[in-house]
């Protein structure tokens, strides 16, 4: 019985969206023209469900390089009017379109020359006579075997909602990076960061030349705790690397006389690298496959730049 219902709710809200793509036109360009126009914020407001919605809206508008925030209707017409300035857009979601508390916000809307994008089911409503732009998100039935509670409505508003914040990201030309800087924290945000944000550089990138005593070598090792270090040519480009294997491996080899050699007779040519701008998550998949510790990342022209460790990218929780 639960199984049928989940089916019946699923199956009318999906044939809602559907619905509503079908019906998607030049409206909807002109409400993206409209808010990508805005130079304030897109403010979206909206009561009960609708308003619940419109905050799930506001937030993803934020988080995808469209300033805007939440207005409580009702809140507003107790002084938080004060937070709507010339500039800003209004993204109202009213299904009947006569929710009281928004109407009442007409005239200051009007007074400050605020443009209004309505998402409604009733075309002739007041808010959608006062609106620029009105985007049609009626649905012939809601998923309530009541056929009271919003539901297949609520659905629509938010599938458009989410339309209007993926086109104006893509009319800004909203990127990778941008989204990053927007999400620093959580799992979006880390696996977004690029590995010239983890790299280890500067006084902490272990660098040697290719003339440098094995002593030393061993030496700069010890000191930047990565089991490696980097063999670097007079230009800054990259000779080579030394790790911890390595050594170990010469020591076998050559015993004492691996104390008397120098870096560049004992390096490993050619080693894998990474550009910048690298993703952390392709790095850690690079070093995962390859299975190695270290990675030298460099520019264009070879010159290196820092080392990303695998230790830096577990910690991460990248997967």
């Amino acid at each position: 019985m639960s199984l049928e219902s989940a089916r019946r709710v699923l199956r009318i809200e999906a044939q809602a969206i559907q619905e509503v793509l079908a019906r998607l036109d030049a409206s909807f360009e002109r409400a993206v023209d409209l808010l990508f126009a805005c130079k304030g914020r897109v403010v979206v407001t909206g009561m009960g469900k609708s308003g619940l919605v419109g905050r799930k809206v506001s937030a993803t508008l934020s988080s995808t390089g469209t300033p805007s925030f939440f207005l409580h209707p009702a809140e507003a017409l107790h002084g938080d009017l004060g937070m709507l300035a010339r500039g800003d857009a209004l993204l109202a979601i009213t299904y009947g379109g006569e929710t009281q508390e928004i109407v009442n916000l007409l005239e200051a809307l009007k007074r400050l020359e605020i443009p209004i994008v309505t998402l409604t089911g009733n075309l002739k409503s007041t808010l959608a006579e006062a609106s620029e732009v009105v985007l049609n998100v009626s649905v012939k039935e809601e998923a309530c075997s009541l056929n009271l509670a919003p539901t297949a409505s609520t659905a629509v508003a938010m599938a458009v909602g989410d339309a209007l914040a993926i086109s104006l990201l893509e009319r800004r030309g909203f990127q990778p990076d941008d989204f990053a800087a927007l999400h620093p924290a959580g799992r979006l945000g880390k696996k977004l960061l690029r590995v010239e944000h983890l790299m280890h550089a500067g006084d902490a990138l272990p660098r040697v030349s290719p003339e440098t005593p094995m002593p030393a070598t061993f030496h700069e090792m010890s000191a930047k705790k990565l089991g490696m270090t980097t063999v670097t040519a007079k230009d800054g480009t990259l000779a080579g690397i030394l790790t911890d294997g390595d050594l170990r491996r010469l020591m076998e080899k050559h015993a004492g006389a691996a104390l008397s050699m120098r870096a560049g007779d004992c390096m490993m040519k050619n080693p894998q690298t990474l550009g910048p701008h690298v993703l952390a998550s392709e790095a850690l998949n690079l070093m995962e496959k390859k299975k190695i510790t270290s990675v030298v990342v460099v520019d264009e022209a070879r010159k290196v730049l820092g080392v990303v460790h695998l230790h830096d990218l577990w910690t991460l929780e990248l997967i």
